[in-house]
């Protein structure tokens, strides 16, 4: 078993370091032996790791699939014996994590900030980015995701829900109208996000809209937009709450609401949870709760939903 762990590392540092040499250095043991346990690894495991050339080593597809699960064990072993000297309560290293832009921006600050207050040996790089990554390919710990999620190989954990609103300038409805149902909306200008899909509100085809049209994959922008007077906004509350709340937009359709969605953190194992990912998914999952803080003061519009 230790040789098997000794080949493990020494694969896994080839792959990090990208070379056999400073591999080596970095294991404080000669190139010979780090290749010697390669080699071992590669014929206990019956399939070839590594494509080596003299200036470079690439992954096979094998190795593809097998180093970011080495990587794991390997850390959660560190982690583990961190846990039995009874560290477990210090949970430590640097954690990535991918988040979508307008949830980020807006409500993640506090959390970050008092998740490292209460966990000050944590370290934080985290990515915005409204596409869906790939978590074990980029890197990452873990994404927070939000809508309907489909089924993944990945493990994905519900923290809060997600509720959306239709909502539109004061002055707007005044000139146009109020819609009474989902089919009115034909007769506005609605402000269409991008990225939605497989929603009452998406439009078939973003190629054949009707000319007058406004696209955006920023939510908050559409919202700077509606509150100006350029239509309807079909969004998260989290993104169009502070306007519905302040007067600047005024919520329509709310006797028949959208489906909900959800604010999901999503990893790559179960099993294998570095201390640091564990924390932090304990963490979100007691900040928020089935009245997040930007649908408080939105209760009276959102009863039905």
């Amino acid at each position: 078993m230790m040789d098997k762990l000794a080949q493990m590392q020494a694969f896994v540092a080839v792959v990090t370091e990208t070379s056999f040499v400073r591999a080596a250095e970095k294991l404080n043991m000669s190139s010979q032996l780090v290749s010697k346990y390669v080699s071992a690894l590669e014929s206990a495991l019956g399939v070839r790791l590594l494509n080596r050339t003299t200036r470079r080593v690439h992954l096979t597809e094998a190795g593809h699939n097998y180093f970011p699960r080495a990587q794991q064990l390997l850390q959660e072993l560190g982690n583990l014996e961190s846990d039995l000297a009874g560290l477990q309560h210090q949970a430590s290293g640097t954690l990535r994590i991918s988040a979508p832009v307008s949830f980020a921006v807006s409500h993640m600050g506090p959390l970050l900030t008092r998740f490292q207050q209460a966990y000050p040996d944590v370290s934080v790089d985290i990515q915005l980015n409204d596409r869906k990554v790939d978590i074990i390919e980029e890197g990452f710990d873990v994404a927070l995701r939000i809508g309907q999620l489909t089924s993944s190989s990945l493990i994905a954990r519900r923290i809060a829900p997600i509720r959306m609103l239709a909502a539109a300038a004061p002055d707007y409805l005044q000139q146009h109208g109020i819609p009474t149902d989902w089919d009115d909306l034909s007769q506005h200008k609605v402000l269409y996000y991008s990225y939605a899909s497989n929603t009452p509100y998406a439009p078939d085809s973003m190629r054949a809209l009707p000319a007058g049209t406004l696209v955006c994959n920023n939510g908050d922008l559409l919202v700077q937009c509606a509150v100006a007077g350029a239509g309807i906004a079909i969004q998260p509350t989290f993104i169009i709450g502070q306007a519905v709340a302040n007067g600047q937009l005024t919520p329509v359709l709310t006797h028949d609401p959208l489906p909900g969605m959800g604010l999901y953190a999503v990893y790559a194992h179960r099993a294998l949870m570095a201390s640091k990912l564990r924390a932090f998914i304990d963490f979100l999952s007691q900040y928020y709760d089935d009245t997040p803080p930007w649908d408080v003061p939105l209760q009276r519009f959102l009863n039905n939903t």
